[in-house]
């Protein structure tokens, strides 16, 4: 992955970005988010050049995720009709979340968040 793009600090959580990671033959941008006992987060940021990219990409991620950790009650089957698709699993306490709006154009995003970072989140706000 080569150094990162991108460092910051706050509250005790430090945050990297690395640009050009690959993932499934899809180019990302991978951000990860440690504390003192290690990788809590992180996110890929798939880059897509157009919406069948896009729900390409979504439906192969979605179809990679439910083989390694079987279905998820958020499954939506995709429809033509434009949409959020939305994913999320809970794996022996940790998250893994799926999503795209193809509404609005966001990117399909991989988010993983331990049950530690989750708490910390949650008790900044």
């Amino acid at each position: 992955m080569g150094a990162p793009i991108n460092r910051e600090e706050q509250n005790g959580v430090v945050s990297l970005i690395w640009e050009n990671v690959f993932m499934y033959g899809y180019k990302t941008y991978m951000l990860a988010y440690f504390t003192k006992n290690g990788l809590q987060g992180g996110t890929y940021y798939f880059l897509t050049y157009d919406m069948d990219q896009l729900v390409r990409c979504y439906t192969e991620m979605r179809q990679e995720l439910r083989n390694r950790y079987g279905p998820t009650n958020l499954y939506r089957e995709i429809l033509r009709e434009l949409r959020d698709y939305e994913c999320l699993w809970n794996v022996s306490g940790n998250y893994v979340h799926l999503k795209t709006n193809t509404r609005q154009g966001d990117p399909v995003t991989l988010f993983y968040l331990s049950p530690e970072f989750a708490k910390q989140i949650t008790s900044n706000k």
